[in-house]
């Protein structure tokens, strides 16, 4: 069966250099059927503060090769504007599989939940994102936010079920912790693998 090669990063909050972004640049380019992920938490900047325009080291993952990213709690915020703004430099998808609006607006959200991609080897990968809930029912933050956030398991499952005729392997891209990975490995039997990131662990 075809292969797929994983890079991977998290939690760098803002801490990618130019000599360390060249070297995963390199590393992408020396390997075939291969894809640059990111488990959130890119930047630094808090959930109420934001640049005017946007992250620059949204910037440097761009100029590096990233595929995608998900959503971390630092790139959340609960305005849609200012959402958006946070994560308009990234030139490759932004992904939250778990994050809904609070009211229908109709409108795309600023995230997509998922990403298909078909490697040089023919491999067809599907990758969706899951973010710690920042916005549930049953915070009183949600009278401020644009956002709600659904059960990172549930999400997977609906992704599962809709990703899998169209995809040989399933990635589960998250920003939850260790514990709530453990917890989507034991409910999702079906992942091939889950880059996780918000627990600072080594992976």
């Amino acid at each position: 069966m075809p292969t797929v090669h994983i890079l991977h990063t998290n939690d760098f909050h803002n801490h990618l250099s130019p000599a360390q972004a060249q070297v995963i640049r390199r590393a992408k380019e020396a390997l075939e059927d291969v894809l640059l992920l990111d488990a959130g938490d890119a930047v630094s900047a808090g959930n109420i503060g934001v640049r005017p325009g946007g992250e620059p080291i949204l910037t440097r993952m761009s100029e590096t090769g990233y595929d995608a990213m998900t959503l971390g709690n630092r790139e959340f915020h609960v305005a849609d504007a200012l959402l958006r703004c946070k994560i308009n430099r990234a030139r490759f998808p932004v992904l939250c599989a778990n994050v809904r609006w609070k009211e229908d607006t109709g409108e795309a959200l600023p995230v997509q939940p998922h990403v298909l991609k078909t490697l040089p080897n023919g491999l067809r990968v599907a990758v969706f994102g899951l973010t710690v809930p920042m916005v549930t029912p049953r915070m009183a933050a949600r009278a401020l936010s644009a956002f709600l956030f659904d059960d990172p398991v549930d999400a997977a499952r609906r992704q599962i079920a809709a990703l899998r005729p169209q995809a040989d392997v399933l990635i589960a891209l998250t920003h939850i912790g260790i514990r709530e990975d453990e917890r989507l490995a034991a409910a999702c039997p079906e992942l091939a693998l889950i880059v996780g990131g918000h627990s600072h662990v080594t992976l």
